[in-house]
């Protein structure tokens, strides 16, 4: 069962009342990356390619071509023990030829999460735009996440 808007905004911050949604909180857009090098994944670990952060023009705003990208998200999301989290694109990405991937985020995750943004035509997104809706679920679980990821992006 997802779990409601409050619920949810009440594991992240910041957050304005304008994201909290019945069912979710949208995720604000903090910065774009753009990966200068190639990444590795085996059997023995991870690699995560070298990457760039954009830069945006006078007024804040990141004019995005055709490609992929990872968009960092503005809040920072504590996901509560029996919960599982997972991140939707707002539909207006969607609407403008652009997707959002995320993975699953496991109980006991802490941090200011990142998504592969991938854009099929130009675009300009601002510095706090919301892009994405979070979700809460109830989950059973065995361990809670102790992952490389925990604690990410928090300076």
């Amino acid at each position: 069962m997802y779990e409601s808007g409050s619920f949810v905004a009440a594991q992240l911050a910041p957050v304005a009342d304008e994201q909290i949604q019945p069912n979710g909180v949208d995720l604000t857009l903090d910065a774009v990356f753009e990966q200068q090098e190639p990444g590795r994944i085996g059997v023995d670990g991870k690699t995560v390619g070298e990457r760039r952060e954009l830069g945006t023009d006078g007024s804040g705003s990141y004019s995005l071509a055709p490609g992929g990208y990872v968009a960092r998200y503005g809040e920072r999301i504590s996901i509560p023990d029996d919960h599982v989290g997972f991140v939707y694109p707002r539909s207006s990405l969607m609407r403008n030829s652009c997707m959002l991937h995320t993975a699953v985020w496991d109980s006991g995750y802490e941090g200011r999460g990142e998504g592969l943004l991938q854009v099929h035509h130009d675009i300009e997104l601002e510095r706090g735009a919301r892009v994405a809706q979070f979700v809460l679920a109830d989950a059973d679980h065995e361990e809670t996440y102790a992952g490389s990821y925990q604690g990410e992006n928090i300076e």
